[in-house]
């Protein structure tokens, strides 16, 4: 649900606080306070102590040279060797790879630009009219997500979150916009061709380590794996070096595919005990592991831990779509343990991914990667 008052516009949010009780909170719409010109930043979004940081942030122009980079045409190709083995480097040491010659048609990502463009282009009285808000697992609508306090600090950030399979997933809610009226078309088109993206490097994963290439595509029965869209739109922050776009996290799916527009140096990522920009070419998608593909791999592709800054003087817009088994699934670790990394003594057990969402959902967000160890075997003594 949404709010206005005296032209101060409101999310509402809905939380259990430490005794169990439901409580709502009222959350500022980010995009109506940068509309206002604000010079300061508002007490709740303040999210970064400099000085207090655990982790030094690394500006690197060098990052997009170190992050692999994969063309999806020669991937898909008979002389595929070398995609292979950038996949493999990507996923291993980043967790992430840059995605180009994907395949998608320039007029599909336009079509996703456009209509983004335009639902964040009207004002918030349109906005809440065209879509609704529903507090759930899934947190779909227009709102926000991961509230669990009124002393928490809060991601400089709007989104609209909605789920795009399996067919008739959102029958009966409000949760597509209604403006502009080709919004759902432009955005069911672009899943139906990133549907191929992930499940080629699905299978490309494992041939990359010499298993059989349905070890993990298996899990994805493709009339119910879940596909879930997120819009975000980073408005120009008054303050970039107190608030965060989104509070560090990793994702609770098996791949996630970004798109993003209008700008970038966004995303950071946490690696060797530093915060590092990613930055990518304009026409490329990135790809990153998420929980569920580690707990698959047996901790082989660890998902990795990032976070996006904000800009003072532009604003960035990004789709970001998550794949998941269904959530009646039961997924386990590859057979071979030997796979696992060497410092994770514990390894993986078989996990229903739809318990794992829910464990996930229900302690984010956290300070550090912790929601995974459910998915944690307990190592013998």
């Amino acid at each position: 649900m949404e709010t206005s008052t005296e032209n101060n516009y409101f999310h509402e949010a809905s939380y259990m606080d430490q005794a169990g009780q439901l409580r709502t909170t009222r959350v500022p719409v980010v995009q109506e306070l940068a509309r206002r010109g604000l010079k300061h930043l508002p007490e709740r979004f303040v999210a970064l102590q400099p000085e207090h940081d655990q982790y030094p942030a690394l500006s690197s122009h060098h990052v997009s040279e170190l992050l692999p980079s994969i063309n999806m045409t020669k991937l898909r190709g008979n002389d595929r060797a070398e995609e292979l083995a950038k996949l493999l480097t990507g996923a291993k040491t980043w967790g992430m790879v840059v995605v180009e010659g994907h395949g998608v048609a320039e007029s599909v990502l336009h079509g996703v630009r456009d209509v983004v463009k335009e639902f964040f282009g009207l004002s918030f009285d349109e906005k809440k009219a065209s879509v609704g808000s529903y507090v759930s697992v899934d947190n779909m609508g227009y709102g926000r997500n991961f509230v669990k306090s009124e002393d928490q600090p809060l991601d400089w950030i709007d989104r609209v979150t909605v789920k795009a399979a399996p067919a008739g997933a959102t029958e009966g809610l409000h949760v597509w916009p209604q403006r502009p009226a080709n919004f759902r078309h432009a955005i069911e088109q672009y899943v139906a061709e990133a549907r191929n993206i992930f499940n080629d490097i699905l299978e490309a994963l494992p041939e990359a380590l010499s298993l059989e290439r349905h070890v993990f595509l298996q899990n994805f029965d493709p009339h119910e794996t879940e596909i879930n869209v997120r819009v975000n739109y980073y408005p120009p922050c008054p303050r970039p070096d107190q608030a965060l776009g989104l509070t560090p996290h990793t994702d609770a799916s098996a791949l996630t595919l970004l798109l993003q527009f209008e700008a970038s140096g966004g995303l950071q990522v946490l690696k060797d005990m530093e915060w590092i920009t990613v930055p990518w070419p304009k026409d490329a998608m990135l790809v990153n592991v998420g929980d569920l593909l580690e707990i698959m791999s047996n901790g082989m592709f660890r998902s990795p831990w990032h976070r996006v800054v904000t800009q003072m003087d532009v604003e960035r817009f990004s789709v970001a779509l998550f794949y998941n088994p269904s959530p009646r699934t039961q997924i386990e670790p590859i057979g071979n343990c030997s796979l696992a990394n060497d410092d994770d003594v514990e390894g993986y057990k078989k996990v229903v991914v739809g318990d794992y969402l829910q464990h996930f959902y229900r302690i984010s967000p956290t300070v550090k990667k912790q929601a995974i160890s459910f998915a944690k075997r307990v190592p013998r003594s």
